[in-house]
């Protein structure tokens, strides 16, 4: 694969980074877009230099890690749903094949439900969707209340408690957000709060994702194709449950791809890697269908 080249887009509201990686050698395939939120691009390095055999574009999302957000108005769903839109126009338009990961699955979704021309497969790996669930109230109550954390206690505190929920296993009740506050040293988080209020996720995330759904009868129209995944590796975490919803919802049962819910993932941010070999051969394999 050729070394990536980096762009900054201006947008409304915010301005972004995004990188381009040729393919090796001259390819009729469609750009392979993957996008994730509010991990950035440097969290595709590893699966993207799986795709030699066409371009690969990556982006970080507005107010993640290089792309910056202009003004105060919080970003929803649909803002950074235009922002991929733009990127696509940017590298010369679409359709292209889009995997999407996690808060940048549902992106994906709302990207396909409004510009449908933009991608030919979308592949939304463990949609985040509280709104679809049994528990949605629930969930709700306790998403607003790790914002809330964050705003009081800072980054440690409001992190544990998402880590805590991401991993909760099944429905949970509405006594879950009267439970003890877990110990963000368990975590290697800070204990101390440093005073910042800019992290995207638990700023504004965790009240922009729940109340969204997306257009479920457009996306069955059947343009573009999508299709959502779900790691073997995860069970009746929120993620996993709301993965078979969505695609019940789609009238269709979840893919099933390698590793969790970073599968794709080679240790970008210090983490242990996870099945991103297995996870770029179920996507070829996917894509080409």
């Amino acid at each position: 694969m050729t070394e990536k080249k980096t762009h900054v887009l201006d947008v409304p509201g915010a301005v972004l980074t995004y990188d381009v990686r040729e393919a090796a050698a001259p390819s009729d395939e469609p750009t392979l877009l993957m996008i994730g939120l509010p991990m950035g691009a440097e969290g595709f390095t590893t699966l993207a230099g799986h795709f030699t055999d066409r371009r690969v574009v990556t982006y970080d999302p507005r107010g993640v890690e290089r792309s910056t957000r202009k003004g105060t108005q919080p970003p929803m769903i649909t803002d950074h749903a235009d922002d991929v839109h733009r990127i696509i126009e940017a590298v010369g338009g679409g359709p292209v094949d889009l995997v999407a990961s996690s808060g940048g699955a549902v992106v994906a979704l709302e990207l396909a439900a409004t510009h449908p021309g933009d991608v030919r497969t979308v592949v939304a790996h463990e949609p985040p969707l509280p709104v679809i669930l049994p528990d949605r109230e629930a969930m709700f109550a306790a998403m607003k209340d790790i914002h809330d954390t964050y705003q009081a206690k800072g980054l440690g505190a409001g992190m544990a408690k998402f880590i805590a929920l991401v991993m909760a296993k099944g429905e949970i009740t509405a006594d879950y957000v009267n439970q003890p506050d877990p110990d963000p040293a368990m975590f290697g988080l800070p204990t101390q709060d440093d005073g910042t209020r800019d992290d995207l996720m638990l700023s504004v995330n965790m009240v922009a994702l729940p109340s969204y759904e997306p257009d479920w009868a457009t996306l069955k129209a059947g343009t573009p194709e999508v299709l959502i995944a779900v790691g073997e590796d995860t069970n009746d975490e929120m993620t996993g449950r709301s993965s078979r919803a969505a695609a019940a919802l789609l009238d269709a049962e979840a893919i099933v791809f390698p590793g969790g819910h970073g599968g794709f993932g080679g240790g970008e941010y210090g983490q242990p890697a996870d099945k991103p070999v297995e996870f770029a051969a179920r996507l070829r394999e996917v894509l080409g269908r």
